[in-house]
């Protein structure tokens, strides 16, 4: 994928990139504050997560600057006809979207085109011209599934960037591929997209 520059009028102070990271239900959603904290040394960042995510996020230790978002910012936020949905204020500040980890759920409700949560309504929503990458993390079992395949073809023609998962033991003691690479791995993915200039 080329480099994209945020559109900036001329003359104008160059901005961070503004990168969106969004966690979905994986045990490998103890690695996002991690992910959160090194793309916020050279991004603005602000994080979604589900539900099921949560449960693998020690919300009291996210990073300091990162707005964490959830369900439920999503529905208290509104109170009237006017008010600003969240999901289309984050699809219009993000200028990069990065789904880490991709669940098996998740991706199948992106593939469908399910929006029944924060995140897969910023999916349903989002502009593609602009990036998405994901980076899944499910067992072996899971990701050989002829599913995953399928939906993994589906999100493609969206021109959804995969950031593939890789082969090591497994949080259920399975040894196989599935599992989500390293946040500095996605770091760096992030980082060449985005070039030296803006960082």
């Amino acid at each position: 994928m080329a480099t994209q520059e945020p559109a900036l009028p001329d003359g104008a102070p160059r901005r961070r990139p503004r990168v969106l990271l969004a966690a979905s239900g994986s045990v490998a959603a103890i690695k996002f504050e991690s992910l959160c904290r090194s793309v916020a040394e050279w991004a603005d960042v602000r994080a979604v997560a589900t539900a099921s995510a949560l449960h693998f996020i020690d919300e009291a230790s996210f990073p300091g600057g990162v707005p964490l978002y959830t369900d439920d910012d999503e529905w208290s936020r509104w109170r009237r006809v006017g008010d600003e949905v969240l999901h289309i204020e984050l699809r219009r500040w993000a200028d990069a979207l990065v789904i880490a980890p991709l669940s098996a759920n998740t991706l199948a409700k992106i593939a469908g085109g399910l929006c029944d949560n924060l995140l897969t309504c910023v999916v349903r929503a989002w502009d593609y011209g602009k990036p998405v990458y994901v980076a899944p993390a499910m067992n072996t079992f899971m990701w050989d599934n002829p599913f995953t395949a399928r939906h993994l073809g589906v999100v493609r023609e969206l021109g959804v960037s995969l950031i593939p998962p890789v082969t090591k033991r497994l949080a259920c003691g399975d040894y196989g591929n599935g599992a989500m690479v390293e946040p500095s791995e996605i770091c760096r993915t992030l980082m060449l997209f985005f070039g030296p200039q803006h960082l």
